[in-house]
């Protein structure tokens, strides 16, 4: 289920949002304060951020300028607003795309289908609290802190960060990074995951909140 961050000042306008998308499968997560999504975004992972523009304590553009700052989310800008100006003025901030108000259902559900479409086609960026792995650059950072993989490290965390939640057997990740047919101890993947965790925790994130150990299974990377 992809979640989504609805950010506006007008808790009639967030209640017809979440009437509308709810039904048709999504998470919807409301905030009437820029301030308090901003805070939501440091703890949890929202597939797509849907914001307003004119809002009292921070703008919808002040907000999106900040979100591109940490994090690769898809944002789509919910406006009565519809002078040109403020339209170019939103994509050029990095909105993905915009609706005006009033908004027709049909339209925002497509709109917003077709965002989350092009973004799981051509990101390269995996993000998760702070954390961002280049999948072109082979690089992981913590809010700016680069963190120095192994290329059989780089793959678990690519594999943990694209499957949160799911619980992988020691088999399986062997399975998955090191191929078919090859033969490699239980501890083999047991010695990565410890010095996977380390380096998280070497750069200040909580590591072990969140690449867990299932016992007498394998890992898994907890997603909440």
């Amino acid at each position: 289920m992809k979640t989504i961050l609805l950010v506006d000042d007008e808790q009639r306008m967030l209640d017809l949002l979440t009437l509308y998308l709810e039904p048709k499968g999504y998470k919807c997560v409301p905030h009437t304060s820029a301030l308090e999504a901003l805070n939501y975004l440091l703890s949890y992972q929202v597939d797509l951020v849907l914001l307003d523009i004119m809002m009292p304590e921070m703008d919808g553009w002040t907000l999106c300028a900040e979100i591109r700052k940490k994090w690769n989310l898809p944002i789509i800008m919910l406006t009565a607003r519809t002078d040109k100006t403020d339209v170019v003025k939103g994509l050029d901030i990095g909105a993905d795309d915009y609706i005006s108000k009033p908004f027709d259902e049909d339209e925002l559900l497509a709109r917003i289908g077709a965002v989350l479409r092009r973004q799981k086609s051509t990101s390269p960026l995996l993000t998760f609290k702070g954390l961002i792995l280049n999948l072109e650059s082979f690089d992981l950072h913590y809010e700016k802190t680069p963190i120095s993989l192994t290329p059989k490290e780089f793959s678990m965390m690519e594999l943990f960060l694209t499957h949160p939640n799911r619980v992988f057997t020691r088999d399986h990740l062997i399975t998955s990074i090191w191929g078919h047919g090859v033969t490699t101890e239980d501890r083999t993947i047991d010695s990565h995951v410890r010095n996977l965790r380390e380096k998280l925790r070497k750069a200040h994130f909580p590591a072990d909140e969140h690449l867990q150990t299932v016992w007498g299974v394998g890992y898994k990377w907890q997603n909440g």
